[in-house]
């Protein structure tokens, strides 16, 4: 049941770090509305699982580094006992690059490299060439291609990942020009407790960072949009059905009868009718949900999960790792000390289930997470589930793979 105190909203308070529910309380002010959806955790300045209704303003540590990050599923007309997943998969990570990625094997034309070059904030024109090579690209990290197969035996695709570098250096130009500096300098990196980074709405400032929001947050749709095309394309099918959510953005929306900038960062937009894909982890079922209208969904901000939520730490799970330069300038992952998986275990678990696994390390383990099925009981009446999705197939980037991109 979820917790209301005064103007912050927590769901599932006793699955949730005390650490989180203590930085949303810092990001939140009498005028500000916060919530916590179950799947949350301690964050850079703001929780992840975190949204807050800011009335003036608009915050970059509520966005994040990977603007626009969010998910996106399609149903296809193809029945999952008619495909050959684990050569689907092969051709998936053939096809497609992980982490940084190699360049596309042949460029990728999309309205938005174009309006990129016209960008309304000039500085994000010069990151063109980065956006170019990185389009269609996946992130490393929870970032994944995965193939379902839903309760009636169709093959759904789905995505995670956004806005990759371009996201990433508009988010660190403008912790620089917070910092009074230019855009292309080098910020102050700030604590994971620093008060969130926030713009007057009406400032100068205020207004360049939301159409450069606005901006990576197209880029990221985009990359969304080309990835899943590649797959149906290997598939051979086409989408019945698709489902489409940023899950790192700051949106202009009326709540409680009032106007604000609601940013939600690792939240999943629910408002009534509007859909969803909840992705849990790479062994447990992931759904499709659906937001609903309920005094608890006004609460909190008609927000969902965005995945199951981390249980362990990245460094607790796979152990304390470097990245150091062989000699051929080639930065590898050396473990320094091993961490609480076991991930051959979990190959094994994989396999015995039928899962075709395709790279991934410990660090995305399945009991990194919580339970999607526990972290969605905690929400309440907000949502309803249209679609359980068994995994089939999961690709991510290996754990050997270096990604400065992630958030």
């Amino acid at each position: 049941m979820a917790i209301v105190q005064d103007n912050i909203t927590v769901f599932g308070e006793e699955i949730i770090d005390q650490s989180a529910i203590d930085q949303l309380k810092r990001c939140v002010s009498e005028e500000d509305i916060g919530v916590l959806t179950a799947d949350a955790h301690y964050g850079y300045a703001h929780p992840i699982g975190g949204a807050v209704a800011y009335k003036n303003k608009v915050s970059l540590s509520g966005v994040g580094f990977d603007i626009g990050c969010g998910n996106k599923a399609v149903r296809t007309d193809i029945m999952a006992s008619d495909v050959n997943v684990s050569r689907i998969m092969d051709e998936i990570v053939k096809t497609i690059g992980f982490g940084v990625g190699r360049p596309n094997p042949k460029r990728i034309d999309h309205p938005v490299l174009e309006h990129i070059k016209k960008a309304e904030f000039k500085p994000q024109r010069e990151l063109r060439k980065v956006a170019t090579e990185q389009l269609g690209t996946v992130g490393s990290g929870n970032h994944f291609i995965d193939l379902f197969e839903d309760e009636k035996g169709y093959l759904w695709v789905g995505v995670h990942f956004g806005s990759r570098g371009f996201g990433h250096k508009t988010a660190s130009g403008f912790i620089a020009l917070s910092q009074g500096l230019s855009f292309f300098d080098k910020a102050k990196e700030g604590s994971m407790d620093a008060p969130p980074i926030l713009f007057d709405i009406d400032s100068e400032l205020g207004q360049d960072y939301i159409a450069a929001m606005s901006l990576a947050g197209e880029y990221a749709y985009a990359g969304r949009d080309v990835v899943v095309d590649q797959v149906l394309h290997i598939l051979g099918g086409k989408a019945t059905e698709i489902i489409h959510n940023h899950h790192n953005f700051a949106w202009f929306e009326k709540h409680q009868g009032e106007n604000y900038w609601v940013v939600r960062k690792g939240c999943t937009p629910a408002f009534p009718g509007q859909k969803g894909f909840i992705g849990a982890n790479m062994f447990d079922n992931s759904v499709i949900i659906e937001g609903v209208e309920s005094e608890l969904s006004i609460r909190g901000l008609y927000s969902t999960v965005h995945g199951a939520g981390r249980l362990l730490s990245r460094r607790a799970a796979a152990g304390k790792t470097k990245w150091i330069r062989d000699k051929k300038g080639v930065k590898r992952k050396t473990v320094v000390s091993p961490g609480l998986v076991d991930f051959d275990a979990v190959q094994q678990r994989m396999k015995a289930r039928g899962i075709e696994l395709r790279g991934a390390g410990a660090d995305e383990a399945p009991e990194a997470y919580k339970k999607l099925e526990d972290v969605l009981k905690h929400q309440g009446n907000t949502i309803k589930i249209l679609h359980t999705l068994r995994p089939l197939g999961v690709a991510m980037a290996g754990e050997d793979v270096y990604d400065p991109y992630k958030d």
